[in-house]
């Protein structure tokens, strides 16, 4: 029990630091189209989740909207950073990530990499659609032009989530076996 508890608490804080990482050094930003940028911040949650249930997924959700926040008012590289912070819209949208995708997963794991993409497509449209929701609620975009950027940005968001979040999770569990696959003895 004790061995769990501290795998984790050693996994959040990884992929929390992993998250930060991404954010600070703006490698978790994939320029796009019209000035726009993709984000990859919220596969780290995902994988968090995926491996360690919906606490270490919300824990890591928590940490990436801290992260965000602070990141807004400190350091912001855009006109709409200003907006995040506001911890309606950079906190609370990141702790369903975590929970959303572990619900999936959890689902559908008897078929690994099919709910690996379904893990990673729907905790990354949890971030978007969350988001985006909660920038139409605070009156900064109107409510027409939510759904063009859930597509131009959501969508290519959450293809690359999936295919990350497949790649990550294979290798660790991969590595955890010792690299080898069932029923062989090499």
């Amino acid at each position: 029990m004790a061995h769990e508890r501290t795998r984790k608490i050693v996994i959040t804080g990884v992929l929390s630091a992993i998250s930060i990482f991404l954010g600070l050094t703006r490698l978790g930003f994939i320029p796009w189209i019209s000035g726009a940028s993709l984000t990859i911040m919220q596969v780290p949650v995902i994988i968090g989740a995926v491996l360690e249930g919906p606490v270490v997924g919300g824990g890591i959700g928590l940490i990436f909207g801290i992260f965000s926040l602070i990141q807004a008012a400190v350091a912001p590289s855009g006109p709409t950073d200003v907006w995040f912070t506001n911890p309606l819209l950079s906190i609370l949208p990141r702790l369903f990530i975590g929970p959303v995708a572990w619900l999936i997963y959890s689902a559908l794991k008897r078929w690994k990499v099919p709910a690996l993409i379904a893990a990673g497509l729907g905790g990354s449209l949890t971030n978007t659609l969350l988001v985006l929701g909660m920038i139409g609620v605070l009156g900064y975009v109107p409510w027409a032009a939510l759904p063009a950027i859930a597509l131009a940005n959501g969508l290519p968001e959450a293809a690359a989530a999936a295919i990350l979040v497949v790649a990550v999770v294979s290798i660790w569990q991969g590595i955890e076996k010792g690299g080898r696959k069932k029923g062989s003895d090499l």
